[in-house]
């Protein structure tokens, strides 16, 4: 769109300089405001536009429901690591995010479980609870009255993308929440 208006803009504004006229001729004015009326409307970013975003990226993460877990991965036809699996998730919906677990802790805006939203960024130490180093990341999947539920690539017992509960063995690992939308 843009390539067109600016050659018509330039066109109008040619033709009206070299006889200094202060008015536009009706017949460009007319077309002036059909392609004004015709430009798309710019988006004001709000909390529903942004909770249809993290609705759309969950629908999408959802699909890839049972990928098998595949180290150091990020390709659905193969599998995916954790973060393999975070970070094509974002990435597809245009967002800059880290590949690595521990990178995620420097991406976005930290929050907190009491704060969470559905599409936050979930960060847990490695299997091993009591070593209090990343090694771990999820996808907040949903929150209702029994709790958080995740969606991560996981290389435990299901050995595939998968949603858990935020309890127990995860509660015990959780050691940060981050927000990208």
């Amino acid at each position: 769109m843009k390539k067109i208006i600016v050659p018509i803009a330039f066109f109008i504004l040619s033709a009206t300089a070299g006889k200094a006229q202060t008015i536009i001729p009706a017949q460009y004015q007319e077309l002036v405001k059909k392609l004004v009326a015709s430009l798309p409307k710019e988006d004001k970013p709000s909390n529903n536009s942004s909770a249809k975003q993290s609705e759309s990226l969950i629908d999408f993460a959802k699909s890839m429901l049972g990928i098998p877990y595949r180290y150091a991965t990020s390709n659905p036809k193969v599998g995916f690591d954790c973060s393999g699996f975070v970070s094509y998730v974002f990435s597809n919906f245009g967002f800059k995010v880290p590949r690595s677990s521990r990178e995620f802790s420097y991406a976005g805006k930290e929050t907190t479980l009491e704060n969470a939203k559905v599409g936050d960024v979930l960060i847990f130490t490695g299997s091993n609870s009591r070593i209090r180093r990343i090694g771990h990341v999820g996808i907040v999947y949903s929150i209702d009255e029994n709790g958080i539920k995740f969606i991560h690539a996981s290389s435990g017992k299901v050995h595939q993308v998968t949603i858990t509960d935020l309890d127990g063995h995860y509660k015990a690992r959780f050691m940060k929440i981050v927000s990208i939308i």
